[in-house]
């Protein structure tokens, strides 16, 4: 893969009315769905096309809560957003980076696609510098009706190509291309 080819790609499961977690940052919603097995399978294949992740803080500590310490990315680098500082170790780096100039250094190194994996903030920060090439949005038949929504308010108007659908369990993808 050359480096013009690295592609941004958010790949993120939300509810069917737009939400990623509850107000409690709960996500016991999504693994309640039938199909979930499916759904692990789809995630599994995506990751292997990817060398770096990139996340914010709640997401990245709520997946180390969950899974008690473990980093299930330590074959990847991640880059987390955090406001505090923290120590950063052999595969995890903490940063308040622009993320154009995060993308710029990670796109100047040979390698796979990059996980743009979440939260809100850091997806509105990523749309509004016009650096997501791609979009995996995987919707859960369940409504919330609160909660923290995929998009935040911003200034990212953009447009975006269907590039496929499909049927995973109970749950529909969508796979769109940036025009």
């Amino acid at each position: 893969m050359n480096l013009t080819e690295r592609k941004v790609v958010l790949n993120i499961a939300c509810s069917l009315d737009g939400y990623i977690a509850t107000e409690g940052d709960s996500l016991e919603w999504l693994f309640d769905v039938e199909g979930q097995e499916e759904a692990n399978k789809g995630i599994e294949e995506f990751d292997q096309t990817v060398d770096t992740v990139i996340m914010g803080r709640r997401t990245f500590d709520w997946v180390m809560e969950e899974l008690k310490g473990e980093n299930p990315y330590k074959d990847k680098m991640t880059y987390v957003y955090s406001h505090s500082s923290k120590e950063s170790s052999v595969n995890v780096r903490y940063t308040q980076e622009e993320p154009k100039h995060l993308i710029e250094t990670i796109r100047a190194q040979t390698g796979e696609n990059i996980w743009l994996m979440g939260g809100g903030v850091v997806i509105r920060d990523f749309l509004e510098a016009n650096l997501v090439d791609e979009l995996i949005i995987t919707i859960a038949p369940v409504l919330l009706g609160t909660g923290i929504p995929l998009f935040k308010n911003g200034h990212y108007h953009s447009k975006w190509i269907l590039k496929g659908t499909r049927q995973v369990g109970q749950f529909a993808e969508l796979h769109l291309m940036r025009k």
